[in-house]
């Protein structure tokens, strides 16, 4: 997709700081990264919007044209069904006052999955189906790893409730997510994650075809595992979201490299502490999100890792502390402190991509594939639906 260059939106020197930035040379790289692999394995790739919450960003995966989506709020598809999308799964458990708005978009013509893990979720469900005379496409949560949601595949009421909504006309299939693969720190963890989160899904879906009912989809889906899985028989379709910018979480795990990702924040350097070896900016966690997702890594990266406003990073350089509106940059593993004048636009990578995108209203886009320059120049201005 071309981003045709604005003559209003100037550079990365311009904007009030904080701001975030996506690159969207190295977006169309992890698109198209991803997008090959789901193809070699014979699936339909299902994008989980809950990331960038942007149509623009979204437009990317496909060229332009709507496509499947995943979803994590209702406000995120009801945002992206007035874009044009009109195959939406709605992945975190449905809760009965939620049902209205659902059948709203349903009425509207769009394909609204819900998604569930208990009986009692289930009959209320098939009894909005019955009384509204509409069907309620419905996906069974499936615990794979992290036990946050969903059923074992031995659980006595699994067969139930797919029962309840098969005869409700509602059942859909089941869906799963390693969530665990965030913890998985080798290739071959994160390998036996995909394996285990693939075998678990078609476990589940073949306990209920042998009960005689239908099982249309069978969906997986991380970012770790989705780059990780080798074999995907049995599955109709794989979901990942954080992989269109990638971060510092990610970088960590080997899933990508740190030129990979796609989204930082411009902060300007506003003080000096040299008695603490401190550089102040004013970007602290309402810029960067509070997300320490790294701490738990080999090497902390503490709230992100320090460019230059071209995107280089300097070396040593990590934003190891913040509170509401400072941040705090200092040296590390024997690196020099660089004198950076008060004034100096510097740009953070973030720990987690999709918590720092949730602080900021949109994107100013830069495109690294153009000639490189000390101040980007700012090819267009994304909104991010707010997701609430």
């Amino acid at each position: 997709m071309t981003i045709t260059p604005s003559t209003t939106t100037g550079t990365l020197a311009d904007p009030d700081t904080p701001f975030a930035v996506v690159d969207v040379h190295k977006t169309l790289r992890n698109i198209d990264r991803l997008a090959a692999r789901a193809d070699r394995l014979g699936v339909a790739l299902r994008p989980h919007v809950k990331t960038a919450k942007s149509l623009d960003i979204a437009a990317l995966v496909h060229g332009g044209s709507p496509h499947p989506v995943t979803v994590s709020t209702l406000a995120e598809a009801e945002a992206f069904a007035d874009g044009g999308y009109t195959d939406i799964t709605y992945a975190v458990g449905i809760a009965p006052q939620k049902l209205p708005r659902v059948i709203a978009l349903l009425r509207r013509g769009v394909t609204l999955r819900v998604l569930l893990d208990s009986t009692e979720q289930a009959a209320f469900v098939a009894e909005a189906s019955h009384r509204e005379s509409i069907s309620i496409p419905t996906q069974i949560e499936i615990d794979c790893d992290g036990h946050r949601g969903g059923l074992k595949t031995d659980a006595p009421v699994l067969v139930d409730i797919a029962r309840t909504l098969h005869d409700a006309g509602c059942l859909d299939g089941v869906l799963t997510h390693a969530g665990e693969s965030y913890f998985a720190h080798s290739a071959e963890e994160q390998r036996l994650a995909a394996k285990n989160e693939r075998d678990t899904a078609v476990a589940a879906a073949e306990k209920l075809r042998a009960a005689g009912l239908p099982v249309a989809t069978v969906s997986v889906g991380s970012t770790p595992t989705a780059h990780a899985a080798e074999e995907l028989t049995g599955v109709t379709e794989l979901r990942a979201g954080n992989y269109v910018f990638f971060d510092l979480v990610m970088a960590g795990l080997g899933v990508c490299q740190v030129d990979d990702l796609a989204l930082s924040v411009v902060v300007t350097v506003i003080g000096h502490r040299p008695e603490y070896g401190w550089i102040v900016t004013d970007g602290g966690w309402m810029a960067m999100s509070r997300d320490r997702g790294t701490a738990a890594q080999p090497q902390d990266q503490g709230y992100g890792l320090v460019t230059d406003l071209a995107g280089d990073l300097i070396p040593g350089l990590v934003m190891s502390a913040a509170s509401q509106e400072h941040g705090t940059i200092t040296a590390r593993d024997g690196a020099t402190l660089p004198d950076l004048p008060v004034g100096t636009r510097l740009r953070v990578l973030p720990n987690h991509a999709c918590a720092t995108a949730a602080q900021h209203r949109g994107y100013h886009v830069i495109d690294s594939g153009r000639t490189a320059t000390d101040a980007p120049v700012v090819q267009a201005v994304w909104d991010r639906i707010s997701g609430w």
